[in-house]
Order: structure tokens, then C-alpha cells, then sequence
């Protein structure tokens, strides 16, 4: 079971059932995820009735526009990690994958290598998957850094994984795709709109490559309240600006917090903070017995990302439960 808390976060039930129910509430602070998810309102869902692709058209058009993108360059996922495996058959090898980053990237491709920041220039010539901003250490290539790997792919492709990218519209790569670019890219709801539980992703792609994928995705592949959610959220431009505003003022507060109690925060995400310590293992097991769930790493001993807090009283407590390790 321990091993759970490193494959993702999220493992809360599993947390619960290891270390107990403590003596106050859980708090989760081992994923990505926004703590202060869109507003669903109640929506008329027909549950008699399969998707609409009508429908569906208008979620991609909607998702289209805050992409900033041609929606014929769009198609909805029944979530990203799906469509990141459905790519991962449809291109030829050689490839490579940033590493550290999401487990996902490394078993897309069969054969698929990792390699480091300090090594890429060992990539050129082959696809490579990377995530901008990169999980878990926030690391953002900028947009020449991007034009550059793109140039080196050959045969092979640049994938990014844009999971992250909607608390800054700057970060995103996603305009530069096109028929004359070996260029793909993904976008995520779930994390930014706080509700990974709707599963629903996005692939901006040439159209002969969202092709295949619709293909191999069959008829109806975005459940019906996937799609009325996600048109709603993407279309309520004044909450995705006020909720980039209060990201990167919590961000803010979060490094404060960690500097206070003797850590460095590494990273650039506002969803998320990683700190590096000796004795990140015993850390992470004494905010457990706390109540409040991190995110170890077992190919990085020393690392341990933490999620943004909730609310004042969340940061609180883990403010003393860090001071007290």
C-alpha cells in the first residue's frame, strides 16, 4: 500500500485506511489539483439519451477558444491519459520522454527512453514527450527553447503535455500547431477547473492525426455531462481570469509558508510547490500521522511536492505540522 502514495497523488482513501483518521480532518495536498474547483450549476442532462455530437462539436469549439486555436485542430478525451496511450500506438519509435515527469510518458511508446533536461540534444531525430510545466518540478521551457526542440524531431515528433498550462495563457505551445508541424499537444480539464473527476482532455493536432484518434476513440467518447461542464466552464471567461489571479496570489503565500519553515520551493506552477530535503521520506510520513497527504517520489528520495492549501486554516496546519517535524 505504501507504494501507492508514489504513483500519483490522490491515494486519500488509501492514506485513511494506512495511517488512520487522526485527530482532525485530512487534508490533500498530494495532487495538482485547484482546491477551489468551477461552480458546476445544476445542468439539464437527457441521461436517456447518448451524447449529442452537436454537442460535443460545440465543447471542442468552446475548448478551441480558450486553446486560442482552430477548433479543427481539436478533439475532446475521455481524459488526457487516454489520449496520450491512443498516440502512443499510432506513432513508430524511436522516442524519449523527459524524466522526471508523469509515469504516463514513459509507457506510451514501447521502447520509449528518459532522458534528462542536461541531455536532450541526445534526443534529436526522434519523438519527444515532455510536460510544460513539467510535474512534479514546475519547470517551463519557454517559447524559443520549444521552437528549438521542435526543429530537432526529424522524423519523430514534440508532444507536450500542457496539463498545467491554463493558469497562464503564456505557457501554452498549443498555437504553433499545424499540417506542417511534426507538433502535438495536450490539454487537461480537470486540473485547473478542479474537477479531475469529470475526465476530460483535449488533443490539438494536425487534422489527418486527430483522425486516427477519433478512430480509434469510436462514437461517443466524452460522456454527456463531461461535455455540458466542460462548455460551461470554457465559456465563463470571468472566473478563469479571477481564478489565475487567486492561483498566483495562493502560490505566493504557499513559498512564504515554506521559506518560513526552512524550505526552498522549487517550481513555477502555481498548483503545486516541490521542496527538496534529506529527510524527505520521514517528512512525509509525519504529515500523514497529521492528517495532511503530500506526494514522495521513489526515484527521487529527497523530493516532496505539496499542493496548494484550501484555506487559511489548511495552511495553518500545515504550517505547524512542518515546524514541528
Amino acid at each position: 500500500m505504501i507504494d501507492r502514495w508514489h504513483w500519483h497523488g490522490g491515494g486519500l482513501g488509501a492514506a485513511r485506511a494506512y495511517f488512520g483518521e487522526g485527530d482532525a480532518p485530512w487534508i490533500d495536498l498530494s495532487t495538482g489539483i485547484n482546491p477551489h474547483a468551477w461552480p458546476i450549476p445544476p445542468l439539464a442532462i437527457d441521461w436517456a439519451r447518448l451524447p449529442d455530437d452537436a454537442a460535443l462539436r460545440a465543447l471542442e469549439a468552446a475548448a478551441a477558444a480558450h486553446f486560442g486555436v482552430d477548433p479543427a485542430m481539436v478533439c475532446a478525451l475521455p481524459g488526457t491519459e487516454i489520449g496520450l496511450r491512443l498516440i502512443g500506438d499510432l506513432l513508430p519509435g524511436p522516442a524519449c520522454h523527459i524524466a522526471p515527469a508523469y509515469r504516463t510518458h514513459g509507457e506510451m511508446i514501447d521502447g520509449g527512453t528518459p532522458v534528462s533536461r542536461a541531455d536532450l540534444a541526445e534526443a534529436n531525430d526522434q519523438t519527444l514527450i515532455l510536460a510544460n510545466p513539467n510535474n512534479p518540478d514546475g519547470y517551463r521551457f519557454d517559447r524559443p527553447a520549444l521552437h528549438d526542440l521542435l526543429g530537432r524531431r526529424g522524423e519523430g515528433w514534440l508532444i507536450l503535455d500542457e496539463a498545467f498550462a491554463d493558469t497562464d495563457p503564456a505557457i501554452s505551445f498549443a498555437d504553433q500547431v499545424g499540417d506542417d508541424r511534426r507538433l502535438l499537444v495536450f490539454r487537461s480539464f480537470g486540473k485547473f477547473f478542479g474537477a479531475a473527476g469529470v475526465r476530460l482532455g483535449f488533443l490539438i493536432a494536425p487534422p489527418t492525426i486527430l483522425a486516427a484518434v477519433r478512430r480509434k476513440l469510436g462514437a461517443w467518447p466524452v460522456a454527456a455531462p463531461a461535455i455540458a461542464i466542460g462548455t460551461a466552464a470554457y465559456r465563463d471567461q470571468p472566473w478563469i481570469a479571477a481564478t489565475r489571479q487567486r492561483l498566483g496570489q495562493q502560490a505566493t503565500k504557499l513559498d512564504a509558508l515554506l521559506i518560513r519553515c526552512g524550505y526552498r520551493p522549487i517550481g513555477t506552477c502555481p498548483l503545486f510547490r516541490l521542496i527538496e530535503t534529506d529527510d524527505a521520506p520521514a517528512l512525509f510520513d509525519h504529515l500523514a500521522r497529521r492528517a495532511i497527504l503530500t506526494r514522495p517520489f521513489l526515484e527521487q528520495p529527497r523530493w516532496l511536492r505539496i499542493g496548494l492549501p484550501a484555506d487559511a486554516a489548511a495552511s495553518d496546519r500545515l504550517e505547524a505540522a512542518l515546524r514541528h517535524g
